[in-house]
């Protein structure tokens, strides 16, 4: 690392105390906030994760806009958010299928409604799209299909960085808050903890990409995630009947300790897994976006990860029958009740 480098450390910053003032009060008035909707319930988490994806998705369009190619193209700008919020609707409506049906089961008009809604929404969805594409190929002229056609891929670049992410956020959410709360409060504990180790001991660059951030702020903040994930948890705050994940397990201790037992929450190990994940691996998600920052001269991995996760190793994949008929390739006339059970025998032996 070169010198230069070095002087962007938070240990060489004459106004550092100053700087971690103004994150104190703004860190504090956004976490009300957060706090707050997260009280509110799913609807207005899901509400606040779409806000922030669409000005996501904004300050990525202005990218690589230019003004002077956008006036000779009215209506250009229009396309890019008809393609945006066509892949909202797919995306939305597949995640959000089964519990929308289930908050209008008692209203029958309008539960058939959203039902021909969610049972038509791909046909809907793919001629939306085949309407977007009609309209950019009806768009074109002549000496600008270069930028026309690089913002139509870039367009859709967005969409796959965007929606994979967000996507994966909502289905965390329905699949209990607490999943989605877990991942990002890993995340916020990781950056809090590497700002303030960087702040008072950071001296070793650790990335050109982001300068200030310091090989002993990355590990200290590794460690302070991990004992947290798995501290906090055992606190026995839950005022509900907790689920299997959130009653003690007890483990035998060495004869030689004064304990003979210690209980530990199964969930303690899952946000063990994921802590690891958020200290080690997410902190690479913020070099890509600062590198990406730079690139383009402007200033969500972890959502993925514990959607996967949670599927993979919380989730029981045990099937039942009612389950297996639900699906929508049992749903059909080709398949009875009989002919479902008669096959899952057969698969049984």
């Amino acid at each position: 690392m070169s010198k230069t480098n070095g002087n962007h450390l938070l240990i060489n910053d004459h106004d550092k105390y100053k700087s971690m003032w103004i994150r104190a009060c703004s860190s504090l008035w956004m976490l009300g906030g957060f706090l707050l909707i997260i009280y509110m319930g799913h609807l207005y988490i899901l509400a606040m994760v779409v806000v922030i994806q669409i000005f996501m998705a904004s300050e990525l369009f202005n990218l690589l806009r230019r003004a002077h190619e956008d006036k000779r193209l009215p209506g250009f700008r229009i396309l890019n958010w008809h393609f945006y919020f066509t892949a909202m609707l797919f995306v939305y409506g597949r995640i959000l299928s089964h519990q929308l049906v289930n908050t209008v089961t008692s209203d029958k008009i309008f539960y058939k409604l959203v039902s021909k809604l969610i049972k038509y929404q791909m046909v809907i969805c793919y001629f939306l799209y085949i309407a977007g594409v009609m309209w950019f190929i009806l768009t074109l002229k002549k000496k600008m299909y270069k930028y026309q056609f690089g913002q139509f891929a870039w367009t859709h670049m967005i969409l796959i960085v965007v929606f994979t992410q967000s996507a994966f956020t909502v289905a965390n959410i329905f699949e209990g808050i607490f999943w989605f709360l877990l991942p990002a409060s890993l995340i916020a504990v990781n950056d809090v903890a590497a700002y303030f180790f960087g702040f008072f001991f950071g001296k070793t660059p650790l990335i050109k990409l982001s300068p200030k951030k310091t090989w002993e702020g990355f590990i200290g903040a590794s460690v302070v995630t991990t004992i947290s994930a798995f501290v906090d948890l055992s606190t026995g705050w839950l005022l509900c009947d907790p689920g299997p994940l959130f009653k003690p397990e007890y483990y035998p201790l060495p004869g030689w300790l004064p304990w003979k037992e210690v209980a530990i929450l199964p969930v303690q190990w899952h946000a063990l897994c994921l802590s690891l994940f958020a200290s080690s691996i997410a902190p690479f998600g913020g070099f890509f976006a600062s590198g990406f920052k730079r690139a383009f001269k402007i200033k969500m991995v972890m959502a993925v990860f514990a959607y996967i996760y949670h599927q993979s190793f919380v989730v029981p994949q045990d099937y039942t029958v009612e389950m297996i008929i639900n699906e929508p390739y049992f749903g059909g006339a080709e398949y009875s009740i009989c002919q479902v059970r008669s096959n899952i025998a057969g698969e049984n032996g």
